[in-house]
């Protein structure tokens, strides 16, 4: 059996579907795709098929059986395992207990953005606050609309989390971008 540090988050993401009910992987992938959790983990056809094969090399997930739609290619029909079941139990509470720095890059643009014109990093921030508004925007009707079909809230909380985030990025930059723009902050 893999040990639950070794999922990954697509890992976790078929697992956790599975806990719902059986299903194949490319119905996963529908389902993940609709729920617009490809903003949470990077999902492609191809590597959630991958995914789901390691998941069973590692007794994490079993095939319950195949079938065959018209013309389509048989497709296998999975269900977590309960040794899946404690492997995800476990990677869940690791990943809210334990902060990972993941080393995205804008810390990492930002920390050299000194190499530009100030004006030019202005003129791009502005471009990245655009596409910062945008998200937040498309989670806030997401949100409405999860209110109004009565979704409970712990099944979207993440959106939650998403939307402080996005709010506190373009607050972080709207103060850089004043503070470049006034001279606060010699450049």
């Amino acid at each position: 059996m893999a040990r639950a540090s070794a999922l990954t988050p697509l890992g976790v993401a078929a697992l956790s579907l599975l806990v719902e009910e059986p299903m194949h992987p490319y119905e996963m992938y529908q389902l993940l795709i609709a729920r617009h959790e490809d903003r949470l983990v990077k999902v492609r056809p191809g590597t959630l098929y991958h995914a789901v094969g390691r998941l069973e090399e590692q007794g994490l997930v079993a095939a319950t059986g195949t079938d065959r739609e018209g013309n389509r290619p048989e497709r296998t029909t999975y269900t977590i395992s309960a040794a899946g079941r404690e492997a995800l139990t476990t990677r869940i509470q690791d990943m809210l207990a334990t902060p990972v720095n993941e080393y995205p890059s804008f810390p990492l643009a930002i920390s050299e953005a000194y190499n530009l014109p100030a004006g030019v990093v202005v003129e791009l921030l502005d471009r990245r606050l655009k596409a910062l508004q945008e998200q937040l925007g498309f989670l806030d009707t997401g949100e409405d609309l999860l209110k109004k079909k009565g979704v409970e809230r712990k099944y979207w909380i993440d959106v939650q989390y998403q939307q402080s985030i996005l709010r506190t990025e373009i607050g972080w930059i709207r103060g850089l971008q004043d503070q470049l723009s006034t001279g606060e902050l010699p450049w």
